[in-house]
């Protein structure tokens, strides 16, 4: 899996490697694409991508050796996201994320790559169900970090029309998420992050903001996460406005022990927007957790 292709002189190949993965979760059979890289035996880091984009936002992470010097960084697409199918008679069903079958899924990959108590990072999505994992399953993960958290973010604009004939829903999911960067976000990774959005299957956006604004709502269950048994690190751009600065603070009021840091220059996608300025922030995080 770590072979080295043979290139023509000039052209730099990124170590991360590519495979697919057969498993079930939640009892269906399921056809998921991954990315690694780094070793083997280094701290595995399970990273989670934000809604209706894919694993390609963490590139930045995996090509970082500060980064895979010491941690196996693994990146999956979810099911009906990117490379990963949705599962056999998916036409006949409504895609919805829901809280339990995103826990199943983030629990049934770590498992099926025998990850042995792995730090779980996520975004947006990712960042709210970061806290679920630890409030539910503390045993199973070293910690997490939580990007954009927030405990709740209501519905700020109507997505009930998105899949429709009439509509280019993915052109118009970018133009939703172009407001959510940094005004001085490079060019090259805002441009990068819309593309994210503006490919993908119908209603998949859609199905992952249910999760968002709705099923996955932790207000009033935050005070229950121990982070003695699992530690809590919360990083949030200065400009997101979905999950903003405040409402990362006000999640972490009643997480005991949970450590906010508010990135000043970034918005809702630091690890694609601008990774150089998002590593300034995660690197002393990874390196707290490395030597804990």
């Amino acid at each position: 899996m770590n072979a080295t292709p043979n290139t023509a002189d000039g052209v730099r190949v990124e170590p991360s490697l590519g495979r697919y993965m057969h498993l079930e979760i939640e009892g269906r059979p399921h056809r998921v694409y991954w990315e690694e890289a780094g070793p083997a035996d280094g701290i595995p880091l399970l990273c989670l991508h934000t809604a209706g984009a894919d694993g390609r936002q963490y590139r930045g992470l995996l090509d970082d050796p500060d980064v895979t010097r010491d941690y196996r960084v693994i990146v999956y697409d979810m099911p009906w996201h990117g490379k990963s199918s949705p599962p056999a008679g998916y036409r006949d069903e409504e895609y919805r994320l829901t809280t339990d079958g995103y826990m199943s899924q983030i629990t049934a990959i770590a498992d099926a790559l025998q990850l042995d108590r792995p730090v779980v990072m996520g975004c947006s999505i990712g960042g709210r169900i970061v806290l679920h994992l630890a409030l539910d399953h503390p045993e199973k993960f070293r910690a997490v970090i939580g990007l954009q958290s927030a405990a709740h973010t209501a519905p700020y604009y109507d997505i009930s029309w998105l899949n429709r004939p009439d509509v280019n829903g993915w052109e118009t999911a970018a133009a939703w998420i172009s407001g959510l960067f940094a005004p001085d976000a490079p060019p090259e990774g805002r441009w990068e992050s819309l593309w994210h959005y503006m490919q993908g299957g119908p209603g998949v956006f859609k199905g992952d903001l249910f999760f968002y604004t709705i099923d996955g709502d932790i207000r009033g269950r935050l005070g229950g996460i121990d982070t003695s048994k699992i530690p809590v690190y919360m990083l949030t751009g200065e400009y997101d406005y979905s999950g903003s600065p405040a409402d990362t603070k006000e999640a972490a009021k009643h997480i005991d022990g949970a450590e906010v840091t508010i990135m000043p220059g970034l918005g809702h996608f630091p690890m694609s927007e601008n990774y150089p300025r998002f590593r300034e922030h995660l690197l002393p995080v990874l390196a707290k957790i490395a030597n804990g």
